[in-house]
C-alpha cells in the first residue's frame, strides 16, 4: 500500500513531549517543534492493527516474550543488515538509553572513563555523570567537507582508566554512517587497550542511499566478542512511547553480567505492546519503511536546496543517516545563547541548539525533519525571514 506522509496529524493534547511539551521545555508556545527526535507519522498501518487486536483481546496481565518475537529480530538483523546473530544473543532493555545506563553500571565503575565522540547525542554526557564517571571527549574532526574520527586524538587520550568507548552509530546529531574502515580501526584501537565498545544504534535502519548501516559486533567475531549493540524499532517505526529495546551481547559473560544487572535493578518485564509492536514492526514494517526514508530524502533535499538557494548563510550538513539535520549558523555571528533564542523569538522554530552535543557543537542547530513536508517548508520560509531581519538591523 502507498503511504501518506504528507499527512499532517494533530498531536496537541495526546501528552506528547514533544508538541505538548513545548511550553515547559522551551518557554513558548507557538513555535514549531522540530527537537526531540520522534516523528510526526503514523506507525505502519499492520503495527496498528497488531496492537488493536491486542487490546480487543482486553487483558494486559505480566507478559513474556515468544520465541517469535527473538525470531523477528534475528530474521530482521540478517535481512536488513547482513547480520547472522544467534536468539541468545539477545537481552532486553527499556528503552536504548535506559540500557546505556544499566551497562555502564555492569561494566564500569565510579571513576572509570568513558570515550564519547562529541559532538554528540547528549543523553550520552547526563548518564555517564550521573554515575560518576570521567567522560572522556574524542571530539570528531572536520574535514574534505564530512566528519571523521580523530584516531590519532583517541590514541593519544587513552590510559588504564578508560574502561569503555560508547560508539554513536549512525551518528547523532551529525548524520554520519561509519564505513567499515572506521569502524575496524576503531575496534582495532579498543582492543589493543581493552577497551568495551557500547554501539548505540539506534538509529540503524534510517539510512539514506547509496550508504550503508554495518554493525560494528558483525566485522569479526573479536569485535564481537568485546562488544555490546542496543537497537529497537523505535525510531524507525516511530514506537518510542513502547519502550522496548534489545541489547545484543555476543558474548556470554558479558550477557550473563549485564542480565544480572537487569535483575537487580527489577527492570526485565516487558511492556505488553512494545512485544506486539516489535514483532509486527520487523515482519510487516518494511515497505512502510522503504516509503518513509525516500520521503526523508526528500525532506533533507528541500534544506539542503533552500538554504543553498535562500539562506547562504547557513550551511546543511547533509546526513547519510537518521532523520536529524545538522546545521551550521555559525555566520550568523551568535553566540549559543543568542542563536537558542534567535531561532525561538525571531524564527519561533523550536530546535535543539548545538551545544547540547558538548564541544564542537557550538554555533551549530539540530532539526528534526521527520514531519509533513509543508511544516519543513514552513520552518524554513520562519527561518529565512528571520535571518533577514537579523541582517536589517546591523
Amino acid at each position: 500500500m502507498r503511504y501518506d506522509f504528507d499527512r499532517e496529524i494533530n498531536r496537541l493534547n495526546t501528552a506528547s513531549e514533544k508538541w505538548d511539551g513545548l511550553e515547559a521545555r522551551f518557554g513558548v508556545k507557538n513555535a514549531i517543534p522540530m527537537w526531540v527526535a520522534d516523528m510526526d507519522f503514523m506507525s505502519p498501518a499492520p503495527i496498528m492493527e497488531a496492537l488493536q487486536r491486542r487490546v480487543a483481546h482486553g487483558v494486559f496481565g505480566y507478559t513474556m516474550r515468544p520465541d517469535s518475537y527473538y525470531d523477528s529480530i534475528v530474521e530482521w538483523l540478517k535481512r536488513r543488515h547482513d547480520w547472522h546473530i544467534e536468539k541468545e544473543w539477545i537481552a532486553h532493555g527499556p528503552g536504548v538509553v535506559p540500557a546505556l545506563s544499566v551497562l555502564i553500571g555492569a561494566f564500569t565503575q565510579p571513576g572509570d572513563k568513558i570515550i564519547i565522540q562529541p559532538p554528540v547525542y547528549h543523553a550520552f554526557f547526563r548518564i555517564i555523570r550521573g554515575q560518576q564517571r570521567e567522560i572522556v571527549n574524542n571530539p570528531l574532526k572536520w574535514e574534505n567537507g564530512r566528519y571523521t574520527m580523530d584516531f590519532d586524538d583517541l590514541e593519544a587520550k587513552i590510559d588504564p582508566a578508560v574502561k569503555m568507548l560508547i560508539l554513536c552509530s549512525p551518528h547523532n546529531p551529525v548524520g554520519r554512517v561509519w564505513s567499515w574502515e572506521e569502524l575496524a580501526r576503531l575496534g582495532e584501537i579498543c582492543g589493543q587497550h581493552n577497551i568495551l565498545v557500547i554501539s548505540d544504534e539506534i538509529h540503524f535502519d534510517l539510512v539514506y542511499r547509496p550508504n550503508r548501516h554495518i554493525p560494528f559486533a558483525s566485522i569479526s567475531q573479536e569485535f564481537a566478542d568485546r562488544s555490546i549493540t542496543c537497537i529497537s524499532p523505535s525510531k524507525t517505526f516511530n514506537l518510542l512511547g513502547l519502550q522496548t529495546a534489545s541489547v545484543i551481547i555476543p558474548n556470554s559473560q558479558l550477557r550473563r553480567a549485564f542480565q544480572r544487572e537487569i535483575g537487580r535493578l527489577a527492570i526485565g518485564s516487558p511492556n505488553t505492546f512494545g512485544v506486539v509492536a516489535l514483532e509486527s514492526a520487523y515482519r510487516h514494517g518494511e515497505e512502510w519503511l522503504e516509503q518513509l526514508i525516500e520521503y526523508l530524502q526528500g525532506n533533507v533535499d528541500l534544506v539542503s536546496r533552500y538554504c543553498q538557494e535562500r539562506i547562504p548563510q547557513i550551511k546543511v550538513i547533509e546526513p547519510e543517516g537518521t532523520y536529524l539535520v545538522w546545521l551550521d549558523c555559525r555566520e550568523l555571528g551568535l553566540s549559543a545563547g543568542e542563536l537558542d533564542r534567535f531561532m525561538l523569538d525571531r524564527a519561533k522554530v523550536a530546535m535543539n541548539g548545538g551545544h547540547m552535543f558538548g564541544q564542537g557543537g557550538e554555533g551549530f542547530m539540530r532539526m528534526n525533519i521527520a514531519c509533513p513536508r509543508a511544516l519543513v517548508e514552513q520552518a524554513l520560509r520562519q527561518i529565512e525571514q528571520a535571518v533577514q531581519s537579523l541582517h536589517g538591523t546591523k
